[in-house]
């Protein structure tokens, strides 16, 4: 069996998450990690029985493929240069920090010839693929997505739609295979430094509705996916990765000993077993295997550059129509989304 070789280039809290799967990852071999702190890199490199690389150029002669797990603004031009010297690579989400330069990116990716996935991970949870088997043969009316959580759990250098609410329009897309005509979108500041809470909607000719909540100022965490459909209403919990489904069965009269006639219309809710699997994993061995064995990636570069169409048109109306808490302003608007039916 072909064992993949793949370094990790930046080792914080979620670079040291890929380099404890791809040690352990059937098919692939951790090669060596490159942090720019060489303290941070040489400890890892000793946990792991692997070579630090202070230079990336270093690491990548002796790699086939990486884990780019770096800031955002730097993505374009270290997977650029991945690229260029023939590794694969695999750049965390968002793909860049705008769409301009997620585009370039893109290009870039399918111009070398390389596979390149995004890490949008909840792709790979296995609540959100036991959904899309669910929905298979669903008439979907509408979709409610909401991703809480408390602010200290959160990133604060960015706005919430990036550091929360991608993951979402990621699945929307996915979901759906569409993207909208256009969005609307409102949001609020509680600290003052950026968007804290953003409500956006997606609209659809011909429908679903779509709505999503993101927040990092609530003190319960959620992750969960609703889906309103023809015949069926589907709870989805990311986070606790279950699924119901609830089902409307027919009305019947009762009469019990001839008495009173009474109606009664109950509904059957379905309890899906959802495998114990972890997401990252899952992400992981798929870009192993699409490498080996020569298949589209999961996530490609152009599913990354859709959500950061999408999350940037949002951002641009949740800035401009921005609810400061404690003041009076409440405004809100809808723009259209051109750019992105072009890039599908």
């Amino acid at each position: 069996m072909e064992t993949l070789r793949v370094g990790v280039i930046g080792l914080g809290r979620m670079g040291q998450r890929h380099c404890r799967v791809l040690s352990n990852l059937r098919r692939a071999e951790l090669a060596g990690v490159c942090d720019v702190s060489t303290c941070l890199g040489e400890r890892t490199a000793s946990q792991y029985g692997v070579p630090y690389f202070a230079q990336v150029a270093d690491l990548l002669r002796a790699v086939d493929a990486v884990s780019l797990v770096t800031p955002t603004d730097t993505h374009l031009a270290l997977a650029t240069h991945c690229l260029e010297q023939g590794v694969h690579v695999l750049v965390e989400k968002p793909l860049a920090e705008t769409a301009a330069r997620a585009e370039q990116l893109a290009q870039v990716a399918e111009a070398s010839g390389r596979q390149v996935q995004v890490g949008h991970i909840e792709r790979f949870n296995p609540a959100y693929i036991e959904l899309k088997y669910v929905l298979e043969r669903a008439t979907v009316l509408a979709v409610n997505v909401r991703r809480l959580s408390a602010y200290a759990a959160s990133n604060s250098d960015v706005d919430v739609i990036l550091d929360l609410m991608i993951h979402d329009f990621d699945l929307v897309l996915d979901l759906l295979g569409r993207t909208p005509e256009s969005i609307a979108a409102m949001g609020l500041s509680a600290t003052g430094q950026a968007v804290d809470h953003a409500v956006v909607q997606l609209s659809y000719k011909g429908g679903p509705l779509v709505s999503l909540t993101a927040s990092r100022v609530t003190e319960q965490k959620v992750r969960s996916i609703e889906v309103t459909c023809v015949d069926a209403y589907v709870e989805c919990d990311l986070l606790n990765k279950t699924i119901e489904v609830h089902r409307c069965t027919i009305g019947e009269y009762l009469n019990h000993n001839h008495k009173d006639v009474k109606y009664r219309q109950e509904s059957i809710v379905e309890r899906l077993q959802v495998p114990a699997q972890e997401p990252l994993f899952l992400e992981l061995q798929s870009f192993v295997d699409s490498i080996i064995d020569d298949k589209p990636v999961t996530v490609s570069a152009a599913d990354g550059l859709r959500a950061v169409q999408v999350a940037e048109a949002a951002c641009q109306l949740t800035s401009q129509h921005l609810v400061d808490f404690g003041l009076s302003r409440d405004r809100h608007g809808a723009m259209p989304v051109q750019a992105l039916a072009a890039a599908q």
